[in-house]
């Protein structure tokens, strides 16, 4: 049979993980939003798709400013530079669909809990700041009237740079593991 047993479980686990992260912050962000079928519950107490915008733009604000750059947070959406451009940050530009495919990634490899726990937070810490990276740049660019790279749009070149680092702490994750099944191997051995 071309597919073995792991491989199905594990794509099933990776799908059904992927799925709910991804669909899930969609529904938060649609019960979050005024209108329609709003919850205050949830608006007040678990959109953590906000939270995670401010931490972006906050975190991006920090990194300019320690480059000497006069920057102010314009509402709960927009970085701007005093008297320059701005950068207007929505549900699209926070990352969350490369975030679901690095957790459901993790969650689905066959590895202690501890393990998964470690390299999804990394995994999850590293996408985040290379979100940062890319507002803080994007503003900059903006402002200081850059040209367009490759005539990409910011949120491609995010994607291209989110799975670039992706697929390397993958190809880190697998080389850990097989590390660990040597170690192991050479145990059992002696």
């Amino acid at each position: 049979m071309f597919f073995n047993k792991f491989l199905i479980q594990y794509l099933l686990k990776f799908l059904a993980c992927f799925c709910l992260l991804y669909y899930g912050t969609l529904a938060i962000i649609g019960l979050a939003a005024p209108g329609g079928y709003y919850s205050p519950f949830i608006h007040n107490y678990l959109d953590y798709v906000s939270w995670l915008r401010t931490a972006l733009l906050y975190c991006s604000k920090v990194v300019l400013t320690i480059f000497g750059y006069n920057v102010f947070i314009d509402g709960a959406y927009i970085i701007r530079i005093h008297e320059g451009a701005a950068v207007r940050l929505v549900y699209s530009c926070i990352g969350f669909g490369v975030m679901s495919f690095w957790t459901a990634f993790i969650f689905a490899n066959k590895v202690r809990w501890q393990k998964k726990t470690k390299w999804i937070i990394a995994g999850l810490a590293m996408i985040f700041l290379i979100n940062v990276a890319r507002i803080s740049l994007l503003l900059v660019a903006v402002n200081e009237n850059w040209p367009n790279v490759w005539n990409l749009n910011n949120h491609t070149l995010f994607n291209i740079a989110a799975y670039i680092l992706i697929f390397t702490m993958i190809y880190l994750f697998d080389r850990s593991e097989k590390n660990n099944e040597a170690d192991v191997s050479k145990l059992r051995d002696k």
